[in-house]
């Protein structure tokens, strides 16, 4: 098996174009405008991670909204009661495709059986008045637990056992999330969230690394054995990944590469001589958990641009802020911004912005701050905006002059 070292620029650069034109990131619409485009990024994607920071609006929406012109954040309750996407646990909380339905059920029946533990000794008889309670009377939100009585007998359900019970039934199945309000989730038995025709069938451990192969290289253009299997706790996938991986390399389907840093990836075949992707002039502003910068290692690797989300460091150890937001400009991260949305005033504050250490043009790169800066301000739902620090120093006049 021949691995292909990567050392000139030019095939740095490639892949970086192809991971970024893969995620839907140099386009215009790659997906299509509004709801429809939100349905076909999320498809494309294969989840978009649900958290709940609201210092900015939401990391499910602001995903969308880099990528889907004219993406509103109620489309993703629309598409969710539309049965298009449903929630679910991928490497975390998230929006998945519908059509996925199957590859969620490996993870739920290891925690059904005890093989996984979401909560240890969950309490089977609260998990099953709940489940009887929501049969008998349907849906059920998570804050209606306090004013509900178990039918069989007198006093009311403690709230926070109850609250783990109803999240044991979601995670291993039995419930799934039929509703949403901001983040109020409304439960049901999944038999009545799921549409008709969805295949329910479990697929095998094989199957299930051959999914994850072709989603990661549709959405990533190419992938790392590590980034396939990434907190994905299912009994012998990586093995299974493993194997799978070398046989496509052996019937010629991949291709494997090594960058300078020793660094491992796979790529379809001749990817590396397909026309390089154009890149635009245009800036994103994206998420910290965004699907292009949540594996930190794989960005640092191909894009040398070392990030992490510093809301979880204390204030005092903290660097470039509590929730810094990747820049990305061409085909490259150039620096990260903290911002927060006062929406009462309606201003969107940039407490820090700081640019990388590259050779970029700074009048181009003011440029397209200013220009991604006006729909993110208002898909915060703010008028105005204002510069509070920026680093290097000197650009802090000309970046309030371009605003």
């Amino acid at each position: 098996m021949t691995t292909i070292q990567i050392k000139h620029p030019q095939d740095k650069q490639r892949l970086r174009r192809l991971a970024l034109s893969a995620q839907g990131l140099l386009a215009t619409q790659p997906f299509g405008r509004g709801l429809a485009g939100a349905r076909e990024a999320i498809k494309h994607l294969g989840y978009v991670q649900i958290d709940s920071i609201s210092v900015i609006e939401r990391a499910h929406h602001h995903v969308l909204h880099a990528r889907v012109p004219g993406f509103t954040p109620d489309m993703t309750n629309q598409l969710l009661l539309a049965g298009d996407i449903f929630e679910y646990w991928s490497h975390a909380a998230a929006f998945l495709p519908m059509a996925d339905f199957r590859f969620s059920l490996p993870y739920k029946q290891a925690i059904k059986s005890g093989q996984v533990h979401w909560y240890k000794n969950p309490d089977q008889k609260l998990m099953a008045e709940l489940l009887a309670r929501i049969r008998a009377d349907g849906p059920l939100r998570s804050r209606d637990l306090e004013n509900i009585q178990p039918k069989r007998g007198a006093g009311w359900w403690d709230w926070k056992p109850a609250k783990k019970a109803l999240e044991q039934l979601y995670m291993q199945g039995d419930l799934m999330v039929c509703n949403r309000e901001g983040f109020q989730k409304t439960y049901d038995l999944t038999e009545r969230v799921l549409p008709s025709g969805i295949d329910t069938s479990t697929p095998t451990t094989e199957a299930f690394a051959e999914h994850l192969l072709a989603q990661q290289l549709r959405c990533h253009g190419l992938v790392a054995l590590k980034g396939l299997v990434y907190l994905r706790k299912v009994k012998g996938l990586r093995p299974a990944m493993k194997t799978l991986l070398a046989e496509r390399v052996s019937q010629g389907d991949l291709e494997e590469i090594t960058l300078g840093n020793g660094e491992q990836f796979f790529l379809p075949a001749g990817a590396l001589e397909t026309p390089l992707p154009r890149a635009s002039k245009r800036m994103k502003i994206l998420s910290p958990f965004d699907n292009t910068v949540i594996q930190r290692e794989r960005l640092k690797a191909l894009f040398g641009f070392d990030y992490q989300i510093e809301c979880y460091v204390p204030e005092a150890k903290r660097q470039y802020g509590y929730f810094c937001l990747p820049l990305l400009y061409r085909d490259e991260f150039i620096g990260r911004m903290d911002c927060k949305a006062h929406r009462k005033e309606r201003r969107l504050e940039i407490k820090a912005l700081h640019f990388e250490e590259h050779s970029f043009d700074e009048d181009e790169v003011i440029a397209a701050f200013a220009e991604v800066i006006t729909p993110f301000k208002k898909f915060q739902q703010c008028d105005s905006v204002s510069v509070s620090r920026v680093n290097p120093d000197y650009l802090t006049q000309r970046l309030r002059q371009a605003l």
